[in-house]
């Protein structure tokens, strides 16, 4: 076994991270040599937290390397923790603790237009993620993360679960596709998230062990925290058995992943998407007979804002409630094109009328002109009008 272990990134563009070299010796007490440009002013502080994590791990005799590049302190221990366990066979964790504003379970109907993706590896990306108002954050342990990185990037993800404010943003990981992804599971499970996305998803019974996996944490841990999940569905068989996925418990929402679908079909994906359109339309026909929210895929050029409306109001017309995005300008794109026009906005308000008037008078039949309104309109109007009502107040 190896007596040196790295862990973390560092160098000319690396911002908010450190790389850490942890060398175990058999004699020689602790020695942490620092690299910083902000030694001067929290080089102490540095020091001082990876001695006592250190000391944590019950390491008496090693040199520790920290080479930094402005980390705050949940990332130095994460890259510190994950050399350890490049080194030591140890089950222990160390934990900072949990900020009182990642302490909030989310509702399961609540709005996830948009959902923002971020390389769970990467922690410059995620500290002010929350500002740029997403509906959801996603910490990616998934295809952002090279196969070599995923057990440090867990660590990670894991401390930014508990220590970066999300700003109110859902709280969301992407898990590694099963069976990989049900030991995810166990590192971001008992610390608060508030939903997860399970990828390339193709049956019910893989949700079923996703929830199974997680009752089992929450009962050694005796949390009863909501964990939700959304479903990606990624392959020809994923969309044949959409309803059934849907169905699932637990499961709030089911998103499409185009690029590793049209990959399946052996078709190229195109801006027009006829070789989508059968699976986004039954992959939204599946979400709504389960009473669950359609999510449609990212769009991938961060550049056309143009092409990133068309696609939102197509996917809008098809059904779908939200989709992901790869950066932050996408953002405000997706939501303003996502709400209701004036003109929706309107026709919802006279149905909603029309139904709080047949209440009133006891009628059993709601109609408006001579037009008779069933209860489907009727709560898709009401649904139209609580959305309105969000968007001018956020």
């Amino acid at each position: 076994m190896s007596k040196v272990a790295t862990a973390g990134n560092y160098g000319k563009k690396i911002r908010s991270d450190c790389k850490v070299t942890l060398e175990l010796r058999e004699s020689g007490g602790i020695q942490v040599d620092l690299n910083s440009k902000v030694e001067d002013y929290f080089g102490n502080k540095i020091i001082s937290l990876a001695r006592e994590e250190l000391k944590f791990f019950d390491i008496k005799h090693a040199r520790l390397l920290i080479e930094d590049s402005g980390s705050l302190d949940f990332v130095l221990a994460a890259r510190v923790e994950a050399a350890v366990k490049q080194l030591l066979d140890v089950d222990k964790e160390y934990l900072l603790p949990i900020i009182e504003q990642n302490k909030n379970e989310t509702k399961k109907n609540r709005l996830r237009r948009s959902r923002l993706y971020l390389p769970g590896n990467t922690p410059k990306l995620a500290l002010n993620a929350g500002i740029h108002k997403p509906d959801g954050i996603i910490l990616d342990l998934e295809d952002s993360v090279a196969p070599a990185k995923k057990k440090e990037a867990a660590i990670l993800v894991r401390n930014t679960l508990r220590s970066v404010n999300f700003y109110g943003a859902e709280r969301m990981v992407r898990i590694n596709q099963l069976p990989r992804g049900l030991k995810d599971l166990e590192m971001v499970i008992p610390h608060n998230v508030n939903l997860i996305l399970v990828p390339k998803c193709e049956s019910s019974q893989q949700i079923k062990e996703v929830n199974e996996k997680i009752a089992e944490i929450q009962k050694d841990n005796k949390n009863k925290f909501s964990v939700w999940l959304m479903p990606i569905i990624e392959s020809a068989l994923g969309v044949i058995n959409s309803y059934e996925i849907a169905s699932t418990k637990n499961v709030v929402a089911m998103a499409i992943g185009l690029e590793d679908y049209t990959a399946d079909l052996g078709a190229a994906r195109t801006k027009a998407g006829d070789e989508s359109f059968f699976a986004r339309s039954q992959l939204v026909n599946s979400a709504r007979a389960a009473r669950i929210q359609p999510i449609d895929s990212v769009y991938s050029d961060v550049n056309d804002m143009e092409g990133l409306k068309q696609n939102v109001l197509n996917s809008k017309s098809l059904g779908f409630d939200g989709m992901g995005c790869i950066h932050p300008r996408q953002i405000e794109v997706i939501h303003k094109n996502f709400a209701p026009t004036e003109d929706e906005i309107k026709k919802a308000r006279k149905i909603v009328n029309a139904y709080e008037e047949a209440q009133n008078k006891g009628l059993g039949v709601v109609s408006l002109g001579s037009k008779m309104i069933d209860p489907p309109v009727v709560k898709r109007a009401q649904q139209t009008l609580k959305l309105a009502n969000f968007e001018r107040n956020e």
